[in-house]
């Protein structure tokens, strides 16, 4: 006979949420941000939600965000490795129609560090019923502040409460309850063995030093903050020496894994430093990969956290997690560390921007009719109102704007300045919606400067007392110009000041028309619609023969875009490709690449003389496989942190022979395969080659090159072109470089414009790109991503630079940074998650790419011709009679004059 298992019997665990049932009101309970309060209920319906005679219920109302909700303390009632079981009623009242999310949370704040959040359950809930929401988490270290939060459905929707449980499972009833189900869930695991040294240094040794397992240091003032142990890595002589576990065997491919450890820093003269977690990764193959996975600023003062997440594409022979960082002669504490698979970020809620006053400048007085009123000096310079500034909105506020009224001709002069960030100011803490993206528009001056050179003039915001970029402007004469900027606010902040800086102590600062105001994207992407229509369309007139009654009654044809040419590419590190998830993403929606690093000096030559182009071999022939075009990125580096040190330790003509060696050897290898290169990147930011061998230098790298290569087109490549945030890298001065090297004979074929913008406002964009576009060079996007908490504005961003990008007659591709998490230069940028769920902002890519394919459909006219009007690219045409379906691929290139296309089916 078949056994049962029997389940032990447990005491009911306690409830560590105070007045859960709110029979002492809102005792205990705090509303976040919005109003709260108990209703008891009478028979029936009450508020869209039936209800128990007598029952009590919390009503969260006036909610304006949709993180607003009910929070309750919890700090001291949770401990570190228990498992925590949430369960909340919940409903939603004021809803209109559909359903409302409503989500569980844990904010988490550790002393020194940004909050982190937790998500831990959500529910759908519809007017009129109660739904139970259910929730774990456990705690691999403990924060100095834990908040339990109840938040989710949209701005305007009341959330009820009815009842709220959290209780804690002891580690030995989840083993009993493994023990008589015949399961335990590993996703919960930590993987690393002897987590806190409660085993002293058992599975632990040192990565080029010593380790040793302490209760306390320093006379007693260095204590665990978890458990009763920590480990010390000491006699530490290089950076990269550190406590390291063997952890092969316990991860595994394509699963994202969450590292999480308390760590800080003692001995020495040093009071902080950066301490890191790595990933060291052999394959069967021998070939050895790095992957950094988090780092914190530790101190000498207190336990930090250290947090962050990792993915191994391919099948490794070993794995070793070590910790590293700081400066020989410091010793990194560890008290506890831990690595789990990653729980799945949960999907974001789209912000509401329904009532959003779009166009509406949050500046009081701007115009200054009340004189100086609402301004304030910043520091003790003077503020006072003069006249004669434009009377006109600058060009790109007016481009967002549309048609407004005329500026006022007055401005704010500013005198008496003994620091540069003295200026006008205001507070406009109130005034700002998280998730809007703001334009900031002015018309600025300077007085005379004297000796002191072109000043840079910049409108800053102080959120929360750090500095955030509205945008920057160089001024070198007495003529009044245009700054331009924008920003986006995504934490609610606690004080927010706008105020304009910059110019050398003693120079007079003039603002005039200060203009932030939230910007209308959806307005602007109807007018790209219309513009890509004209600029990347063309008329395409099909000729048909060879088909018996082709022109008569009942023949119908169809047309269908397969693909279009226009080029979308992405960056690919070769690590990527082991992950067949990410290739198939890659092959089925991408016509180009790029290599991160493979192609770069410091990779394929990091010690003279060692060369390696296996990786960027691979790379490249996955890419002719299917038929994905390249560009070669980047055949020099000119900013001096990226070249390698026996580079840096050359003479110059020790210097020169390898800038010829790197030319002839690359260029020579990849002849033909590369359709451009980046020459020598990012020349606007850096001098490195031009410093030590000369101004002909750079002129020089494009003519050998292309003597190398001529197939090849030649780009320069830089960034903030495009965003009004640095003045060393403006449309003006990008275009006088390319000048300069043309002047010197170099054949510069293609603008690169990285394109690593935040909060990116189209007119903003789009005056960069007329700019550059009067030197009739092709233009490409070579570096593009977008990065934001919220995955639903990331998709408005990319949006923005896509939809700009094509509508612009000089642009000629478009070139992501990358798209899967974890493989990106920028947090909050990815498109595709850790283990391949295409996110909000993954989705909007794939519907633009099938908005910019054309379809039309039917009949063929008496002359046998049917008119079209659509994009470049591949196309499938379907012709039915009334006997008969036949079809057949024709082209449609790029031009502006009608095309006439032959189908002959003979």
């Amino acid at each position: 006979m078949e056994g049962k298992h029997s389940v032990p019997s447990m005491t009911k665990p306690t409830n560590i949420i105070q007045n859960h049932d709110f029979s002492e009101g809102l005792s205990f309970w705090h509303p976040n941000g919005c109003d709260g309060y108990v209703a008891s209920t009478e028979p029936g319906p009450q508020g869209g939600v039936t209800m128990t005679l007598g029952a009590k219920y919390a009503v969260i109302t006036n909610r304006k965000e949709w993180w607003q909700g009910l929070e309750q303390d919890i700090t001291g009632k949770v401990s570190v490795a228990s498992t925590y079981a949430v369960s909340a009623n919940v409903g939603v009242a004021a809803l209109s129609e559909g359903s409302a999310d409503v989500l569980a949370t844990l904010k988490l704040e550790y002393h020194g560090s940004d909050a982190s959040y937790l998500f831990l359950g959500r529910t759908s809930c519809t007017k009129g019923s109660w739904e139970n929401l259910k929730g774990t988490f456990s705690l691999s270290t403990m924060p100095d502040r834990v908040t339990f939060y109840l938040e989710g459905p949209a701005p305007g929707v009341d959330l009820l409460i009815q009842s709220v449980e959290i209780t804690c499972s002891s580690s030995s009833d989840i083993e009993d309850h493994a023990k008589t189900t015949g399961t335990l869930s590993t996703e919960d695991d930590n993987i690393i063995i002897n987590p806190q040294f409660d085993d002293g240094q058992n599975n632990w040794s040192g990565r080029g030093c010593k380790i040793a397992i302490h209760d306390s240091l320093g006379n007693g003032k260095v204590l665990p903050k978890v458990g009763k142990f920590f480990a010390a890595a000491t006699e530490r002589t290089q950076s990269w020496n550190g406590i390291q576990q063997d952890i092969t065997g316990r991860v595994q491919r394509k699963l994202a894994y969450e590292l999480s450890a308390l760590v800080r820093i003692f001995g020495g003269n040093v009071t902080s430093s950066d301490v890191r977690a790595t990933l060291w990764v052999q394959n069967p193959d021998s070939r050895e990969q790095y992957i950094g996975i988090a780092n914190v600023q530790a101190t000498n003062q207190d336990w930090v956290q250290l947090q962050g997440k990792f993915l191994i594409n391919n099948s490794p022979s070993k794995v070793v997690v070590y910790l590293e960082g700081p400066p020989a002669g410091i010793d990194i504490l560890v008290n506890t560390i831990v690595i789990k698979h990653a729980p799945k970020t949960a999907p974001s809620t789209p912000p509401d921007f329904e009532d959003a006053p779009f166009g509406i400048n949050i500046i009081e007085n701007s115009n200054l009719a009340n004189g100086t009123n609402g301004w304030f000096p910043l520091g003790n310079c003077t503020l006072s109102v003069g006249t004669g500034s434009p009377r006109v909105l600058p060009p790109m506020a007016r481009d967002s704007l549309g048609p407004h009224e005329s500026l006022s001709g007055r401005y704010v002069l500013v005198t008496n300045r003994t620091q540069t960030w003295m200026g006008p100011a205001q507070m406009i803490t109130e005034k700002l919606k998280l998730f809007l993206t703001y334009q900031v528009s002015a018309w600025v001056r300077i007085g005379s400067t004297g000796s002191v050179g072109p000043q840079n003039v910049n409108v800053a915001l102080s959120v929360d007392d750090q500095w955030v970029n509205g945008g920057q402007v160089e001024v070198a004469d007495d003529r009044w110009h245009e700054i331009g900027g924008s920003f986006r606010i995504e934490k609610q902040p606690s004080k927010v000041m706008v105020y304009i800086q910059g110019p050398a102590s003693g120079v007079d600062l003039m603002i005039s028309g200060l203009q932030i105001f939230p910007v209308d994207r959806q307005a602007r992407f109807r007018y790209l619609r219309r513009q890509t229509d004209k600029v990347r369309k063309r008329d395409v007139i099909l000729k048909f023969s060879g088909l018996e009654d082709i022109s008569g009654l009942g023949t119908l044809v169809k047309v269908r875009q397969i693909q279009n040419d226009f080029p979308i590419g992405t960056c690919i590190n070769r690590t990527n490709i082991d992950n067949e998830d990410f290739v198939d993403f890659f092959v089925k929606h991408f016509n180009w690449a790029v290599f991160g690093n493979e192609l770069k000096w410091y990779w394929t030559e990091p010690q003279q003389g060692n060369i390696n182009y296996k990786d960027a071999d691979e790379m490249l022939d996955l890419c002719l496989k299917n038929k994905i075009e390249t560009r070669g990125h980047c055949i020099f580096w000119e900013v001096e942190g990226t070249v390698q040190q026996w580079i840096k330790s050359l003479n110059k003509d020790d210097l020169m022979k390898a800038v010829q060696n790197r030319l002839s050897s690359l260029l020579n290898r990849y002849k033909g395969k590369f359709r451009h290169y980046d020459v020598n990147n990012e020349m606007l930011h850096g001098s490195f080659y031009q410093d030590r061998l000369g101004r002909d230098i750079r002129a020089n790298m494009f003519k050998a090159a292309h003597q190398l290569d001529p197939s090849a087109t030649l780009f320069v490549n830089d960034y903030h072109i495009e965003d009004g945030n640095d003045t060393r890298s403006t449309p003006e001065k990008y275009i006088q470089q390319i000048l300069d090297l043309q002047h010197q004979g170099a054949p510069v074929g293609g603008i690169g414009i990285q394109g690593h913008i935040d909060s990116p406002v189209g007119p903003i964009v789009c005056s960069a790109l007329d700019k550059l576009g009067t030197l009739g060079l092709p233009i490409w996007f070579t570096e593009l991503d977008v990065s934001s908490r919220n995955e639903y504005v990331r998709a408005d961003d990319l949006e923005v630079m896509m939809r700009e990008a094509m509508a612009h007659p000089s642009v000629d591709g478009i070139m992501l940074w990358g798209f899967w998490e974890l493989f990106m230069s920028r947090e909050n940028s990815h498109l595709v998650n850790a283990e391949g769920d295409v996110n909000e902002a993954g989705k909007r890519l794939l519907c633009l790419k099938q908005e910019w394919l054309s379809h039309s459909h039917g009949c063929i006219d008496d002359q046998g011709i049917f008119s079209f009007r659509g994009f470049s690219g591949t196309y499938n045409v379907e012709v039915v009679t009334l006997s008969k379906i036949v079809s057949k691929t024709f082209v449609v290139d790029k031009g502006d004059s009608p095309l006439e296309v032959e189908v002959s089916f003979n």
